[in-house]
C-alpha cells in the first residue's frame, strides 16, 4: 500500500491567524490530535486561537481569522448516527468553507475503531490534526495569490 503524502503548507503565511476548533467528545483522541495541531501551527509561526466545543456537529468557525481547522473523532456505532454525524460535519464545514469564503482544514475523523483513531491522531503515525493545520495554510496562501491578481 502507497504511503500518504502529508500536507503542503510546513512553510508560514506572514500575518494569517488560525482557529483551532476542536470536538471533545472522545477526549485522549481530541488531545492526540490538538497535538499536532498546535505543533504543526507552531512549526508554520502561524497564531492561533483554540476553542473546544462537545461535539463534531457544533464545530462553526467564525471571522476574524484567516482560516479555521476543524478536530474531532466520529467512531461507528451500531446506529446511523455515525453516517450522518460524519456526512453532516463534512457538509457543514464545505458549506462554511464556501458561504464565508474562508479556509478550512477538516481534521475530523470518521474512523470504525478506537484503534483507527488514535493510528490516524497520533502527532507520531498519521498526524491528522498536524495535516488538517497544513491543509488550512495551504489553502490561506492559494486564497492570498488569488486574491492578488
Amino acid at each position: 500500500m502507497a504511503e500518504p503524502r502529508r500536507s503542503a503548507g510546513k512553510e508560514g503565511v506572514a500575518g494569517a491567524r488560525l482557529l483551532i476548533v476542536e470536538a471533545r467528545f472522545y477526549e485522549d483522541i481530541a488531545d492526540a490530535l490538538l497535538a499536532g495541531a498546535t505543533a504543526a501551527a507552531q512549526e508554520a509561526g502561524t497564531k492561533f486561537e483554540r476553542v473546544s466545543v462537545p461535539g463534531a456537529l457544533e464545530v462553526a468557525p467564525a471571522q476574524p481569522y484567516d482560516g479555521a481547522v476543524a478536530l474531532g473523532c466520529v467512531i461507528r456505532g451500531e446506529t446511523l448516527h455515525f453516517e450522518i454525524v460524519s456526512q453532516e460535519s463534512a457538509r457543514a464545514l464545505l458549506d462554511l468553507s464556501v458561504a464565508r469564503r474562508v479556509p478550512i482544514g477538516n481534521g475530523i475523523l470518521t474512523v470504525d475503531t478506537d484503534a483507527q483513531a488514535w493510528a490516524r491522531a497520533r502527532k507520531e503515525q498519521a498526524d491528522k490534526g498536524g495535516d488538517a493545520v497544513r491543509a488550512a495554510l495551504s489553502l490561506i496562501r492559494l486564497k492570498r495569490r488569488l486574491d492578488s491578481d
